[in-house]
């Protein structure tokens, strides 16, 4: 029998990887699963990780909880981006360690590259230049988590694996007006205006920024191919710092075009226009996934059905 702990079970990410653990054990895998709720368990509080680990001894542990924002967010809070999330993985990686763990998933972002990163990113072009000023705070605290799994793996000999994804979207995401990624902001603009029967949506910024997206179960899917994996194929993928591994779609579309799929999926009718006074953030961000394809991952889901599919999740859960 193998023990994991989902950390982050309720997240959207956290809930896709669970939701195909649980298909796993129920179609004969000897697997237990541990979660806790943050009532349950409050991550940035060491001592409370400790105990939870020493009572629990779990085999593996994925790591999927995380303090997760759009643009505004991450400008108004950014001091709980990088306090937060620097505590979660700190207590997460040194004590699953510490009660003799040696195999852990993290899921990172893609925000940790350069602003000004050759397209498609690479994974080694971490560390290479500016990080884009505006999720920077959070950018750095996840690079510390691929830091903190390269050095145990390095001075302990532990097989601690890092994933980084593109933007995902899908059921179980934050649709909160303020504090959402693009597409969830998105969709619920869309769908209240759509209602409400108003005849314009304003978006932030030209439009014209380029974005890659991957639908969480396809996220999911490649979390636990990770996983899996052998770890001679993991550490030849990773060299040399046995770090981390991109996943992405591999294609990328404009925030426009993104936009009017959006209105065509939620059946806005009307004109979309530009608020040219906020923020574009990074103007284009296309990772390359080439090392996890090579080894035969793929996605699954293409963008407009994934669209159409968060939006039933959306209508199901959120929708006034």
């Amino acid at each position: 029998m193998t023990r994991i702990f989902v950390a982050g079970h309720r997240g959207m990410v956290g809930s896709a990887i669970l939701r195909q653990l649980e298909a796993r054990r129920a179609s004969g895998e000897d697997l237990t699963l541990i979660t806790r709720t943050s009532a349950e368990l409050d991550l940035t509080d060491q001592a409370a990780v400790r105990r939870f680990m020493q009572a629990e001894r779990p085999d593996a542990v994925i790591l999927a909880a995380a303090k997760v924002g759009g643009i505004h967010a991450n400008n108004t809070y950014p001091a709980d981006f990088i306090h937060k999330n620097l505590m979660i993985q700190c207590n997460v990686i040194h004590e699953a360690y510490a009660v003799g763990v040696t195999r852990l998933l993290q899921l990172g972002s893609s925000c940790i590259y350069p602003r000004e990163a050759p397209q498609p990113i690479r994974e080694d072009a971490l560390l290479t230049g500016i990080l884009e000023p505006t999720n920077e705070p959070y950018a750095i605290a996840k690079i510390a988590g691929i830091k903190l799994c390269e050095s145990y793996n390095r001075q302990f000999g532990t097989d601690y694996r890092s994933v980084m994804p593109c933007n995902l979207y899908g059921p179980g995401d934050n649709f909160d007006p303020e504090n959402s990624h693009v597409m969830p902001a998105l969709i619920r603009r869309f769908h209240e205006a759509a209602r409400e029967g108003r005849d314009e949506v304003v978006m932030w910024g030209t439009g014209t920024p380029r974005r890659e997206f991957l639908h969480v179960d396809d996220m999911a899917r490649a979390s636990l191919f990770v996983f899996d994996l052998d770890r001679a194929t993991y550490e030849a993928n990773t060299q040399p710092m046995l770090s981390h591994l991109n996943v992405g779609s591999g294609s990328d579309i404009s925030i426009g075009e993104l936009a009017a799929m959006v209105a065509r999926v939620v059946g806005f009718k009307g004109r979309i226009t530009n608020d040219l006074t906020r923020p574009d953030g990074t103007m284009r961000k296309l990772m390359s996934s080439d090392k996890l394809m090579a080894m035969g991952w793929r996605p699954e889901i293409a963008l407009e059905d994934g669209i159409a599919d968060a939006y039933r999740w959306f209508l199901e859960h959120r929708a006034a």
